[in-house]
């Protein structure tokens, strides 16, 4: 079985929150730093263990870890641990600031975690501090070289599209040219709490994607089962790039992900105002049949698209309480 809308896109991949929490205070994101927004705390791990035993009978077989920042959960090699025990799991990704990670990056390759994104949005460290307001670039650049010469299938740098990354375009290019590395250009995303930061820092993708055109990058076929970007690769690098481009058109034709928050809601859509709460049916693993009942009924109600071209960005207050 595979789970379907309304729209016929089918969906094997879901995003989960591990918690709201950061540790970083980015400018587009949390400016301010870490403001509780649910009430509820995040999932234990027999929630968990009950929410994916679900979701790989309904065809799930790729899950990635969110935030916030996933590595501040205490019980997070567990959590790979408990859901790599599910055979049908084939992929499971980490989305991370890597604040934390170095020390304990084998151990979650040991556990299962195949696959590991970093957030690095700019090579130079006193724009990396603006961004983040944490001094942390050399650090980070180092766990990188570590998950390079690990056994991981895939390692994917991602980086915010703002207006200065056109001009480390060059840079980033230089540095993944001798690294097996996907670089992640994602559109700078409007939420309710980022809007003047946005209208100040909003670049299309549309101009970095002609400027790698013009470099030579050439723009790839979509393979089965990735995600949104589009990805350009160029003879003489080993390392390709990718963008994300939510604002384009028909960004939301090859959607093929569900998002669970922290506390246990599916969010059909980053950016709709639907959120379902199911943590009520992951407190006992005979549940699962109306848990399953209830997600499929549920996809009923996901949205064609977003509006974000209408300036309508759903009820996210920023992207940490959801998970991006």
């Amino acid at each position: 079985m595979l789970l379907q809308d309304n729209f016929a896109r089918q969906f094997s991949y879901v995003r989960l929150s591990l918690t709201e929490r950061c540790n970083f205070k980015c400018q587009y994101c949390l400016p301010n730093g870490y403001q509780a927004c649910s009430p509820e705390p995040a999932l234990n791990l027999q929630e968990i263990s009950n929410l994916v035993a679900g979701l790989v009978e309904l065809g799930i077989w790729k899950i990635r870890l969110t935030g916030g920042e996933p590595t501040l959960r205490r019980d997070l090699l567990e959590i790979i641990q408990l859901i790599r025990s599910f055979p049908q799991i084939k992929t499971l990704a980490i989305t991370t600031n890597a604040y934390k990670l170095g020390a304990h990056l084998d151990e979650y390759i040991a556990a299962g975690l195949t696959n590991l994104n970093i957030s690095m949005d700019s090579l130079n460290r006193e724009r990396f501090y603006q961004i983040t307001q944490v001094d942390k670039l050399d650090a980070i650049q180092q766990t990188i070289q570590q998950a390079l010469a690990s056994n991981l299938q895939q390692v994917k740098i991602n980086a915010v599209l703002i207006k200065h990354s056109l001009d480390e375009l060059a840079d980033f290019l230089t540095y993944i040219q001798d690294k097996a590395l996907s670089l992640r250009f994602i559109e700078l995303m409007q939420t309710s709490d980022n809007q003047a930061y946005f209208q100040e820092n909003y670049v299309s993708a549309e101009v970095l994607r002609a400027k790698l055109q013009a470099l030579g990058w050439i723009e790839q076929p979509r393979q089965y089962g990735a995600g949104p970007a589009i990805e350009f690769r160029q003879p003489n690098s080993i390392g390709s790039v990718g963008i994300i481009a939510p604002y384009s058109k028909n960004f939301c034709s090859s959607c093929n992900r569900l998002r669970f928050t922290q506390d246990g809601a599916l969010r059909l859509c980053l950016f709709g105002d639907e959120n379902y709460s199911l943590r009520h049916l992951l407190q006992n693993p005979n549940q699962r049949e109306e848990l399953k009942a209830s997600i499929i009924k549920c996809m009923g109600n996901k949205s064609i698209g977003h509006q974000l071209a209408q300036a309508k960005t759903g009820n996210i207050m920023n992207l940490s309480n959801v998970g991006g």
